[in-house]
């Protein structure tokens, strides 16, 4: 059963630039939230309480002005700071202290994904105990990501970006990986870009017959914010959401308190810390 998570929000943001010059990209907002809360609100979801949030050196203040360790959540937030991005597989060296030989959770700071679906295919995957899962979702441009070739679940072949067409299910940026993880991404060596590479590192469980995958389902979504199009979409995305159906999208207290990790005295304190907006006023709603 996988209990720790890693959110990995460091990188430069340089596709989003000159917005990112002074600002993390994860702290810019999608809709009302910054975007942060969304894949933290993905480890919730997975009733993952103890998460560790890689962020570039010199961001965290700003972090920790948001969401300062987790105790109003009612979960363990830690932070480590990296001087550069070396690829994605970095984050598991970065955090060998935190997993501790420990099955883990890894998903991208600036990835979105919701379905009605999502908590009973989050439950699944926690509960691997060998081996590493990966999150497909169908796509209709797969050249532009990683995508896999798979039989029964099985993945047969992961290709990056692929010129001519292999499969039209991307690799999204969620990732769940057993106690071997470290010692497989030590192992790695580094690409052309200079950088561990999420493929090189999938491979390695490939080759042991160790690699599989769920599947985001009809209706559910998983977008990419890495480009100002694509953040624009997503928080058109979540407002259109929120408006129509007058629930929020990500709400971290309330998830928090569905999962009976806080009380209504915590909510009560959150809406005291964030101050009169729209999102307290839905956490009022929730209390009464």
């Amino acid at each position: 059963m996988i209990k720790k998570g890693i959110i990995l929000a460091g990188g430069m943001g340089t596709r989003m630039s000159p917005l990112t010059k002074a600002v993390n990209k994860q702290l810019l907002p999608i809709y009302d939230k910054p975007l942060i809360f969304y894949p933290l609100s993905i480890l919730m979801l997975a009733k993952i309480k103890d998460v560790l949030i890689i962020v570039n050196k010199g961001q965290l203040d700003q972090y920790k002005k948001i969401i300062p360790n987790g105790k109003k959540l009612g979960i363990k937030i830690t932070y480590i700071e990296q001087d550069k991005p070396r690829g994605l597989p970095d984050a598991f060296i970065l955090g060998e202290h935190f997993i501790k030989k420990q099955s883990v959770a890894m998903i991208l700071g600036d990835n979105f994904f919701y379905g009605q679906s999502l908590s009973k295919m989050l439950n699944k995957c926690i509960k691997i105990n060998k081996g590493a899962k990966v999150i497909l979702h169908k796509v209709l441009d797969p050249e532009k990501f990683g995508v896999a070739k798979i039989k029964k679940n099985k993945i047969l072949a992961i290709k990056e970006k692929p010129k001519k067409f292999v499969s039209d299910l991307a690799i999204t940026g969620l990732y769940f990986f057993d106690k071997n993880v470290v010692k497989y991404s030590k192992q790695l060596k580094p690409s052309i870009r200079n950088e561990l590479e999420i493929t090189d590192l999938l491979n390695k469980y490939k080759k042991r017959n160790n690699l599989s995958a769920e599947f985001i389902g009809r209706g559910g979504a998983w977008l990419d914010t890495g480009s100002i199009e694509d953040f624009y979409k997503t928080s058109n995305f979540v407002s259109a959401i929120e408006n129509q159906q007058g629930f929020k999208i990500a709400c971290l207290e309330e998830i928090s308190l569905n999962n009976k990790w806080i009380t209504k005295k915590e909510i009560t304190a959150s809406i005291k810390f964030y101050g009169n907006c729209q999102y307290s006023n839905y956490l009022k709603k929730i209390i009464t």
